[in-house]
């Protein structure tokens, strides 16, 4: 008697069936298909910040020099190994970066682009809506003069850096997801010389 108690204890103790591992198995598969997308849209965006961020705060390094210096400076960038964007105050005024020039890593394989046309979603009207004059791409290197207000540096070298009353600046980032969907921020940088930083957020730009 004893003896069959136990058998049946074995048999009661004896773990999943075939069946109940399938439907767990299959359970945890939808799971991961429902939220994989919706996490790694979570880490772009958050890539995406963190680059808007990091130019955001070049941008304003750049008018702070500006400032103290009494003279202009511009923000360029360079490319590193492995697709890596970097910004930089060109202190020396040669495009070239430098061990003294501050600087910031965006990020591998973020786009950043100077000025409208960038291609991305509702660029237009996001532009339209800012409420000051954007500098176009392909019209200079973006500066800041010497009271910290944003100015066009025409070329390498120069000495001057013209002024236009109105104008400002936008930066757009872009980054592609693995499923080839892209993902935008933006950097604006208003007439008086104030850094923004936009999301896009699938339907609307929305500023952080």
């Amino acid at each position: 008697m004893q003896s069959a108690c136990k058998v049946r204890l074995r048999k009661e103790n004896g773990g999943f069936s075939l069946l109940e591992m399938v439907v767990a198995t299959a359970i945890i598969l939808i799971l991961l298909a429902v939220s994989v997308p919706s996490l790694m849209s979570l880490v772009y965006t958050v890539k995406l910040g963190y680059s808007a961020t990091n130019l955001s705060g070049v941008l304003q390094q750049a008018r702070m020099a500006a400032a103290s210096k009494n003279t202009f400076y511009s923000v360029s960038q360079t490319t590193l190994p492995g697709n890596v964007t970097e910004v930089f105050v060109d202190l020396g005024k040669t495009g070239t970066l430098a061990a003294a020039d501050p600087q910031a890593v965006l990020g591998r394989q973020i786009t950043p682009s100077f000025g409208p046309g960038s291609g991305a979603p509702g660029e237009t009207a996001f532009v339209a809506g800012l409420g000051f004059t954007v500098a176009a791409a392909g019209s200079g290197f973006p500066s800041f003069n010497a009271r910290g207000l944003p100015c066009l540096a025409t070329a390498l070298g120069a000495t001057t850096c013209p002024q236009t009353p109105g104008q400002g600046f936008v930066f757009f980032l872009s980054d592609i997801g693995v499923s080839g969907s892209v993902h935008w921020a933006a950097v604006t940088v208003t007439a008086s010389g104030r850094s923004q930083i936009w999301r896009y957020d699938g339907t609307n730009w929305v500023r952080q």
